[in-house]
């Protein structure tokens, strides 16, 4: 068993204003936890390299991806939706977010019995093939599947995405893909309030309420997901890990703490020992109340152990 972690120092650049919940503090938050919890001297600490515009047009809409390319300001910021701030150091950083999660297929196709985790932002799993939002601008989780699809001919990848949001824009990337499984549980209905009614076959979307309790979202997962994903036969388990469905995180109303996603992650790596050699992909989606964003990692990683 080995675990690497993924970074980059631009992913601390990028700066979407002094109010707005997706801080840099984020990524010094599961760091600190890291290092109380003993994990540093654990994990191997490696730095992503960037994505390259190729890498991004696997996913993106070619006219997209140089829209950004060309809208990135060298001073001052610019909106490119009502939540999704780009300055100076934001196009970097998102593809060194990007460029982390190609780093990190690429380590766990290498051997057996490896996983990663990419503790970047901006966070992806907002971004849709032609547009940013929820803070995204590129699509993370979509850009590592695209490139292991591609790179590694791969004909079975199942994405798990347990933010508290649904993963709108990984959804509309890979609906109908049959080479891709997706699996999204979310707080509904919450931004952006989709989801409902899942766009492909390939698409196993767990709407939940406010509220909702540990027991019923590990219920809803061990009745929903896990047979669906034993059944696929994954080559390869992608992991949206977002932690904002922690009942101390105020972006939405569930209620789970850090053992449910040490939960979660025992899951998904029995399912990854069976079908896929251990080969776990997991980069940070949501997490905004810093202390219990550190913990869950923390109990996440120690879950994939």
């Amino acid at each position: 068993m080995a675990i690497t972690l993924f970074s980059h120092p631009s992913c601390y650049l990028h700066l979407a204003g002094d109010e707005h919940p997706e801080q840099p503090a984020r990524l010094s938050a599961v760091n600190d936890q890291l290092i109380r919890s003993g994990l540093e001297f654990v994990v191997q600490q490696r730095d992503a390299g960037a994505a390259a515009a190729t890498d991004l047009y696997a996913v993106h809409s070619k006219l997209y991806v140089d829209e950004i390319y060309a809208k990135a300001p060298k001073d001052g910021h610019i909106w490119l939706d009502p939540d999704t701030q780009m300055m100076p150091h934001s196009l970097n950083a998102a593809l060194h977010a990007a460029g982390a999660a190609i780093n990190a297929v690429d380590l766990v196709m290498s051997d057996i019995n490896q996983q990663a985790f990419c503790n970047i932002r901006p966070p992806g799993h907002h971004a849709t093939r032609d547009q940013a939002m929820g803070f995204c601008i590129f699509n993370n989780i979509a850009v590592a599947a695209g490139h292991a699809l591609k790179q590694y001919g791969l004909e079975r990848i199942a994405i798990v995405d347990f933010d508290v949001h649904h993963g709108n824009g990984t959804e509309d990337i890979f609906a109908g893909d049959e080479r891709v499984l997706f699996c999204s549980s979310f707080q509904y209905p919450l931004y952006p309030n989709t989801g409902d009614v899942p766009s492909g076959d390939n698409i196993e979307n767990l709407p939940l309420p406010a509220l909702c309790k540990p027991a019923v979202w590990r219920e809803q997962i061990t009745q929903h997901w896990l047979p669906h994903i034993n059944a696929f036969k994954p080559q390869l388990i992608l992991v949206s890990a977002g932690f904002d469905g922690h009942r101390e995180d105020d972006m939405a109303q569930f209620l789970l703490t850090e053992n449910d996603y040490h939960w979660i992650a025992q899951q998904l790596k029995q399912l990854a020992d069976t079908h896929c050699q251990g080969r776990i992909v997991a980069v940070l989606e949501g997490g905004y109340a810093l202390s219990a964003l550190g913990r869950s990692v923390v109990a996440f990683l120690k879950g994939l152990m």
